[in-house]
């Protein structure tokens, strides 16, 4: 049952972050998928604390919200091939403020995620 709850998540997952990218990215700037890193960041705050620390989900359900639908939504892998691409077109400094702030705002969104899911007792 946890392969199904991982392929399903995934699939719904990755139609998200396709629909996020449709109507976020700007010319020059993927939006989208920074957007994605940080929704997906915070989200996966408040399922740890709701999933793992309270026990508030089956094993499947925890992996099929967060290996499944955030491993499917959050997109690092495209994210590392656009910084990559930004320096590849001689926009290092577009590149490293792209990954600086993708990178320390994900981290913050998801202790903000965790924070908030703790107060919510």
């Amino acid at each position: 049952m946890a392969w199904v709850a991982v392929a399903v998540g995934g699939a719904v997952g990755s139609l998200l972050r396709y629909v996020l990218a449709l109507l976020a990215n700007q010319p020059g700037w993927p939006v989208g998928t920074w957007l994605a890193n940080i929704i997906g960041s915070f989200a996966i705050g408040v399922l740890f604390v709701i999933g793992k620390e309270r026990g508030g989900f089956s094993p499947e359900l925890y992996l099929l919200f967060t290996t499944g639908i955030m491993g499917g939504f959050t997109t690092f892998s495209t994210f590392s091939l656009e910084v990559v691409s930004f320096w590849g077109e001689g926009q290092w400094l577009r590149g490293l403020v792209y990954a600086l702030l993708s990178i320390v705002v994900g981290l913050l969104s998801c202790a903000a995620g965790i924070w908030l899911a703790r107060q919510m007792q």
